[in-house]
């Protein structure tokens, strides 16, 4: 079984559809179309430029399966797969960033806690074709004092991929990464006050977790860190001057003519939540992220989280590629 998995698919679905040929043993094939029928599972592939083909349906025998992950209603090229990627590496700078000698893997070292700040991203042109060099990037992560932790986003981290499968490492939660494009919008009156500050103040601090845990010191100070590009904290202030609901937005390149908002660190005090409170604090962060620029807004989400999905497609967000973290066994 692959490292990406899909949540239950529909007819009329976008997916790709990684398959083992019978006829050549150890051999995978990808179908990319839609569905035509689910069980059995029957794909009609699309066209090359196109949605809509007039290839014949495909039947894809169950056996033959290895992963079905459902796509966006859009086609994602690999090199919009390696912009987000790109543009998240610069909002989370950590303490070191080092390229491998090919010129092909970011390596990151940070805080110790967060994969995105420390893990290998395969985010050179030609990383999806060459072999992981795992030689260099154990020595970088022990150097750091550091597990060896690799970013395998879908297609573009295939090598990475088959790597993982051979044994030897611990996956982590299969990631969604959503985004958008942004223009300007004017937001409806609230009772509600949104602000954006250049460093986060401890009403800020205290209402922030990962993954519904406090981050240490050391975690929080990098997280306040001058990036390669714009940094903003956001919040949510009630009428009686309460921080209600907090966010973190960054301004990053992803070095093709496109600015990106990243949204992240999203949080609504527990006595706060069920009141909207979220898609207002969404909607403030992309209308702030448009006047400075931005083009496009990314953010990422557990797969398993339903709520936080929900909650990001109602901002108008829609999955754009998938992403898992693998750690090397001691």
């Amino acid at each position: 079984m692959g490292i990406f998995r899909s949540d239950d698919v529909a007819v009329g679905d976008r997916v790709v559809v990684r398959r083992r040929l019978p006829d050549t043993p150890g051999h995978l094939s990808d179908v990319i179309g839609h569905v035509v029928s689910v069980s059995p599972l029957v794909v009609r592939p699309q066209s090359v430029g196109g949605f809509v083909s007039e290839a014949a349906p495909l039947e894809i025998p169950e056996e033959l399966i290895t992963v079905v992950k459902k796509l966006s209603p859009r086609r994602i090229r690999n090199s919009d797969i390696r912009a987000v990627e790109t543009a998240t590496a610069r909002a989370f700078p950590g303490i070191e960033h080092t390229w491998t000698t090919d010129g092909q893997w970011l390596m990151r070292a940070g805080d110790g806690i967060t994969e995105r700040s420390n893990s290998a991203a395969p985010l050179g042109p030609s990383a999806g074709f060459g072999a992981v060099p795992m030689e260099e990037i154990t020595a970088f992560y022990r150097r750091h004092g550091l597990p060896v932790t690799i970013l395998i986003p879908e297609r573009i981290g295939s090598p990475a991929e088959k790597l993982v499968a051979a044994g030897g490492w611990e996956l982590g939660p299969e990631i969604i990464v959503m985004a958008r494009s942004l223009t300007p919008t004017e937001l409806p009156g609230s009772e509600y006050t949104f602000r954006i500050d250049e460093q986060p103040d401890a009403d800020w601090l205290a209402l922030y977790h990962f993954r519904g845990r406090p981050l240490p010191v050391e975690a929080l100070r990098l997280l306040q860190d001058q990036i390669d590009g714009e940094m903003g904290f956001g919040r949510l202030l009630a009428p009686s001057g309460e921080t209600v609901a907090i966010t973190r937005g960054t301004l990053t390149s992803s070095g093709d003519e496109r600015l990106w908002l990243g949204y992240s660190a999203v949080e609504v005090a527990a006595e706060h939540r069920r009141r909207g409170l979220g898609t207002l604090l969404g909607a403030a962060m992309l209308s702030w992220g448009a006047s400075r620029g931005a083009t496009d807004a990314y953010l990422q989400v557990i797969a398993s989280n339903a709520a936080g999905r929900a909650l990001y497609a109602k901002l108008g967000f829609v999955e754009h590629h998938r992403h898992r973290y693998a750690q090397l066994r001691a």
